[in-house]
């Protein structure tokens, strides 16, 4: 078969040899609306350790917003010095879809077993991860459908068999394809540090609480017992995060002390201390409780990070997995290290984390919290919305070989 139209089934491991795919191109880096546009393109080959993934439906994230971009990184430029031939980035790093064919050693998914993927790729090679250690510390980790090419915005998507999880029944095949990049991530961000990890009754700090990184740590800390407060940019969402496990709110828009720290001698620093103090006695009021956060869930960056730092317990973490804001970072290291506190930087998740979380969605624990979900041919419009911040709430799919929504369940 030459190509097979979107929504077409094929012969289950018959491929074929080209595909739609959503794909960003040196000469068009820029507004995502642009970047990323259809083309047709060869059905990758697999390995002996890959599977090719018949996606039914594409997670919408903020890292192919950056490869639309060509920033921070040049995504194709990055390949091509490792030695890969493409001059495209076919991207895409959540999905749902059905497993279409098998590379000769995978032994852990089969042709027409119904996944998710997370986006955890690796060397298989590499010695750190044949020594047990875990494979997310190694130098050969990449994102996949970010650092690597072929991913979910295809019709047939290449990734390897350990990134596979069964997909939860109950769920559609868009919300299924929303939740396990922002699930995993924020697992192991609140589970995965020890023993920096949500214990029964702890306090935690949760930025961008409404996102969909944010919606779906609410809820993680809440199933482990935890009390997440909540920080939003709108009144509109407050509901929506206590619905989604917070204990409280605090609107970020009530202070106006955010950026980087101004020196400490300086007679601004007197302000900028006033306005962290006074969010920190919104927190407790939000918490119900004179509590500093055990953990701070980070990925702001420059923008709030000083405040963070400052309220953290003592003894505890702030951990970070980005800087929307901004990446120059300025603390006040009294408060860290005379409070021994830890400043921790996560990515992503191994193996066991993605499907620790995955479980909790299989068993009702974690709703995926899919605000919208649009066509395939509006994947970059749906780019450009988030890059703008214009998404409601939670987390966006787009449909690929779905031909409409409401499909997948049961």
């Amino acid at each position: 078969m030459e190509l097979c139209n979107l929504g077409d089934k094929p012969p289950l491991n018959e491929i074929p040899k080209k595909m739609h795919a959503f794909v960003v191109r040196q000469d068009r880096f820029g507004e995502p609306k642009d970047a990323w546009q259809r083309e047709v393109i060869d059905t990758p080959k697999i390995g002996p350790l890959d599977v090719l993934v018949y996606v039914m439906a594409t997670g919408i994230n903020y890292n192919n917003v950056w490869a639309a971009l060509g920033r921070p990184v040049d995504v194709i430029a990055d390949r091509q010095k490792k030695g890969e031939p493409e001059d495209f980035h076919a991207g895409g790093s959540d999905c749902s879809g059905i497993v279409w064919a098998v590379g000769s050693k995978v032994t852990n998914v089969k042709p027409g077993d119904e996944v998710v993927v997370h986006s955890g790729w690796g060397e298989p090679n590499d010695p750190w991860g044949l020594a047990g250690k875990d494979p997310m510390l190694a130098e050969s980790t990449r994102i996949w459908g970010y650092q690597t090419n072929y991913g979910s915005y295809c019709q047939f998507a290449r990734a390897q068999s350990h990134q596979c999880q069964p997909k939860p029944n109950h769920l559609t095949w868009e919300a299924a394809a929303s939740y396990l990049l922002c699930a995993s991530t924020a697992y192991r961000m609140l589970m995965g540090w020890s023993p920096n990890t949500v214990e029964k009754g702890d306090y935690i700090l949760v930025w961008g609480a409404a996102g969909g990184l944010g919606s779906l740590a609410l809820q993680i800390a809440a199933a482990a017992g935890g009390k997440p407060v909540a920080v939003i940019s709108e009144e509109e969402k407050r509901q929506f995060c206590l619905d989604h496990g917070a204990v409280g709110v605090i609107n970020r828009n009530d202070f106006d002390h955010w950026g980087p720290m101004p020196d400490v001698n300086s007679k601004e620093w007197g302000l900028w201390f006033k306005g962290a103090r006074d969010f920190g006695k919104a927190f407790w009021e939000a918490a119900g409780a004179k509590e500093s956060p055990r953990i701070v869930f980070e990925h702001p960056g420059e923008a709030t990070l000083p405040t963070s730092n400052f309220l953290c317990a003592t003894g505890g973490m702030v951990v970070i997995c980005a800087g929307t804001t901004g990446y120059n970072v300025t603390l006040d290291l009294r408060f860290h290290w005379m409070r021994q506190k830890r400043f921790q930087g996560s990515h992503l998740s191994n193996d066991e984390q993605a499907a620790a979380v995955n479980q909790m969605v299989v068993d009702g624990k974690v709703d995926p919290c899919l605000s919208e979900t649009y066509s395939f041919d509006e994947i970059g419009h749906a780019h450009q919305l988030m890059m703008k911040n214009r998404h409601p709430y939670g987390n966006m799919a787009a449909l690929v070989n779905a031909t409409e929504t409401g499909q997948g369940v049961g």
